[in-house]
């Protein structure tokens, strides 16, 4: 009974996408809300300019409404870990609205300044902290030697990290066609695994409609894309990734699953400290992806390559994790 009612808010979810998608597209052509590319930019990117942004905003309504209504009449009820996530998922997608707009009101690239938009991500890091520790234990649970002790205070540290570096680097990772959206729906496939072993299927159910969701986005999103999902989307994406580790106790595989996302965060962490302390760039490009373009791979080159390395971690993921 569980896998139909998981195929069903699967199947929900997607069609959901596929028949929202194109009027909220032609919406967000008639106001106006295109994406403004970088001066610096990538030269190939310079067509982009005008492409409707802020798609974020339907794969992050679908699955949440679909998940509420649901919990009336399937035996997925919302519990507090499943708040968090939601919360996790809609608050810092508000962020990532509130960059959105600015942005798309200015018609540049400005939009939140950075201290403001680290501070909001910091105070739902820590709120979402003191949701999920007041109920749960402070552990942490090492991969392979399958130990696990608490670390007291110093978790509060581990979830900070965790929420405001994923998030940017998800957010980094949203910069061609499809990317960010593939690697999503490749990252939480283990994650979904973890869920289903420790018997969390409210949280199984949220993750197959945020992926159905995700699979319909994509299909408008990908090379040459029709919408992007702008910082409402990927901000959402990184806080749904960190909450759903945190409450499966699976913090340190983050790190592992979602590789890709960690490389792309470092990728511009190397590039602007070798700068600033040498005047030498390490990278032609950051974020990473960037750096490929430039070197001659085509975006759905970098795009499928970057996928199918997702692939492997996210498998090495799982074989590590399930227990």
């Amino acid at each position: 009974m569980d896998l139909l009612y998981m195929f069903i808010g699967f199947i929900a979810s997607l069609v959901c996408m596929f028949l929202l998608m194109p009027p909220f597209i032609r919406y967000l052509h008639k106001i106006k809300f295109g994406q403004t590319e970088r001066e610096e930019g990538l030269a190939s990117h310079k067509a982009k300019n005008g492409t409707p942004t802020m798609g974020g905003i339907a794969f992050i309504l679908v699955p949440v409404v679909l998940c509420i209504l649901s919990s009336f009449f399937t035996p997925y009820k919302i519990d507090m870990k499943l708040w968090i996530v939601l919360l996790a998922f809609v608050g810092y997608g508000f962020i990532g609205f509130i960059d959105d707009y600015i942005i798309v009101a200015k018609k540049d690239n400005t939009g939140l300044k950075p201290g403001m938009k680290f501070l909001l991500q910091s105070i739902l890091a820590v709120a979402f902290y003191i949701m999920y520790s007041s109920h749960n234990p402070t552990t942490l649970w090492i991969p392979i030697f399958d130990i696990s002790f608490d670390i007291g205070f110093l978790y509060f540290f581990l979830i900070f990290f965790m929420f405001t570096a994923e998030t940017n680097a998800v957010n980094l990772t949203d910069g061609l066609d499809g990317l960010c959206a593939g690697q999503m729906i490749i990252a939480l496939i283990p994650f979904i695994v973890f869920a289903y072993v420790s018997n969390a299927l409210n949280l199984v159910y949220l993750l197959v409609l945020v992926e159905g969701a995700l699979l319909g986005y994509l299909y408008f999103n990908k090379h040459p894309a029709k919408v992007f999902m702008g910082d409402t989307g990927s901000l959402a994406l990184g806080g749904l990734l960190a909450a759903v580790a945190m409450v499966l106790k699976q913090e340190i595989l983050l790190i592992l699953i979602g590789f890709v996302f960690v490389i792309e965060v470092l990728s511009v962490i190397i590039q602007v400290t070798s700068f600033k302390t040498t005047g030498k760039r390490v990278f032609k490009m950051a974020p990473l992806h960037h750096h490929f373009e430039k070197s001659g791979w085509k975006e759905t080159q970098v795009v499928h390559r970057f996928w199918l390395v997702g692939i492997v971690f996210a498998i090495l993921g799982l074989f590590i994790g399930v227990r």
